[in-house]
């Protein structure tokens, strides 16, 4: 098993972990939508160009699984993560586009140690989405369950 580099005592309030950019591609976004949410607005450029969207928009499901894709190569895949118990909330902010790069943060709000589970504890946070121009698209809050750091 794989060293981590990220374990729960790693982590504390007001930190910011920068975790990258991606550009998104019209393609991409036709074809998460086309087989997770085919509403109009995502999928066909008429229906999308006679909406409130002016054109073809992701879905913001496509920009969540973006941003957690993100957070699971830039921390995750490092870390001692044991899943999470859910989120809190999630806000669409801006709809994402053809050609955006989105770049997203972690900000770790609240940490607390299990006091029945001594190999773990909770960490809160909130993934920040902004586009190219830096304005925020999407936020996620949510916690994350982490193992401590073994003794030495």
């Amino acid at each position: 098993m794989k060293q981590a580099s990220w374990y729960f005592e790693d982590f504390h309030p007001g930190q910011e972990i920068a975790l990258g950019s991606r550009t998104v591609s019209e393609d991409e976004i036709i074809a998460f939508a086309t087989q997770f949410d085919p509403q109009p607005f995502h999928v066909d450029h008429d229906a999308a160009a006679a909406s409130i969207y002016g054109g073809v928009i992701a879905s913001g499901w496509h920009t969540c699984s973006l941003m957690m894709r993100m957070v699971v190569d830039s921390m995750m895949v490092k870390s001692s993560s044991m899943g999470s118990p859910g989120l809190e909330g999630v806000r669409w902010l801006l709809p994402v586009r053809a050609g955006d790069t989105i770049t997203v943060t972690y900000l770790t709000r609240q940490v607390k140690a299990s006091t029945t589970k001594s190999d773990r504890g909770v960490v809160w946070s909130t993934w920040t989405a902004v586009n190219q121009h830096g304005q925020p698209v999407c936020t996620i809050e949510g916690m994350g369950m982490f193992g401590r750091r073994p003794d030495a």
